[in-house]
């Protein structure tokens, strides 16, 4: 992840900023033994957790979605820690043991209490992952830090979610965002979206995955089925005013695959859409015509 400001703001705001990262990582992580989160998941099957305002209305909020059932589920935690796509251990597991995890990630199972800000999971070996939604979740808290502040011109960038705060340095003060290549390193553009201050969020399956006997497995997990989802995307880019909204709306789209998931994302106010998909093609929705360049030549406009 990397913070950046422009003058006359300080240091002294990206230390600021950083420190609050590190304090939603400590409470809404679950990839250390201890957090909020994990207290919540620890007690599985056994009792209701209070937790703090800040982790109550992310877990809310991503419950609410889940029950959409258009692909984002936070109840997804014990297929994730089952393949381990992106981290030590990763593999892919035998059929019964899928099967078997299927039965724990229901999000209709997750039992909320307002009153006391408490959540429940009423099945033992359940376990909220707030990784679909976490990161949109804590850049828009830092932007509103440094609104606070007074910061009028920055990037918050954490890994496939950029959040642009104020103007650009350039004249007309618009902001040139590069869309990442999904088969080239990072920092190589297929594109260059020119846009205010938005986020913009991509999620892929070209950088965390699992590749057995020839196929390649991703971490993006169907909940029907608890494999990698099936379909010719490579990413989705979503442009929106909150980087919550992106990370939420890249998992649903990404899943509707583009012949469900772009009329999907027209019908709602304020977001946008890039789709890319495994065969060079590029799909916009139509509020892009005019600020999507495709700059690199083995790629086609659909």
């Amino acid at each position: 992840m990397s913070l950046s400001v422009n003058e006359p703001a300080t240091e002294a705001d990206l230390d600021a900023g950083f420190h609050l990262i590190e304090h939603y990582e400590d409470i809404l992580t679950v990839n250390r033994p201890v957090s909020e989160v994990m207290s919540v998941n620890h007690a599985a099957g056994h009792q209701a957790v209070p937790v703090s305002e800040t982790t109550y209305r992310l877990i809310k909020r991503a419950v609410e979605v889940s029950k959409w059932q258009l692909g984002f589920n936070t109840a997804i935690g014990p297929l994730v820690k089952l393949w381990k796509i992106g981290f030590d251990g990763a593999n892919l597991p035998a059929d019964d043991d899928i099967k078997q995890r299927l039965s724990l990630i229901n999000p209709d199972d997750i039992k909320l209490n307002d009153e006391d800000q408490s959540v429940l999971l009423t099945k033992a070996g359940m376990e909220i992952d707030l990784g679909a939604i976490a990161k949109g979740y804590i850049a828009d808290g830092v932007k509103a830090l440094w609104e606070e502040r007074g910061v009028k011109s920055g990037i918050i960038d954490l890994g496939g979610n950029i959040l642009l705060v104020g103007n650009s340095t350039r004249p007309n003060g618009q902001w040139r965002i590069g869309i990442q290549n999904p088969v080239q390193q990072r920092h190589v553009a297929l594109g260059i979206l020119t846009t205010p201050a938005k986020s913009v969020v991509t999620s892929g399956i070209y950088e965390r995955y699992l590749v057995i006997d020839g196929h390649n497995y991703h971490h993006m997990f169907d909940s029907k089925t608890g494999y990698p989802i099936q379909n010719d995307l490579e990413s989705v880019t979503i442009v929106s005013d909150l980087s919550i909204d992106g990370d939420i709306w890249t998992t649903e789209a990404f899943y509707q695959d583009i012949d469900k998931g772009l009329p999907l994302i027209e019908k709602q106010p304020g977001l946008e859409a890039i789709f890319v998909t495994r065969d060079f093609k590029v799909a916009i929705s139509s509020g892009l015509k005019d600020s999507f360049l495709l700059t690199d030549q083995s790629y086609e406009l659909m």
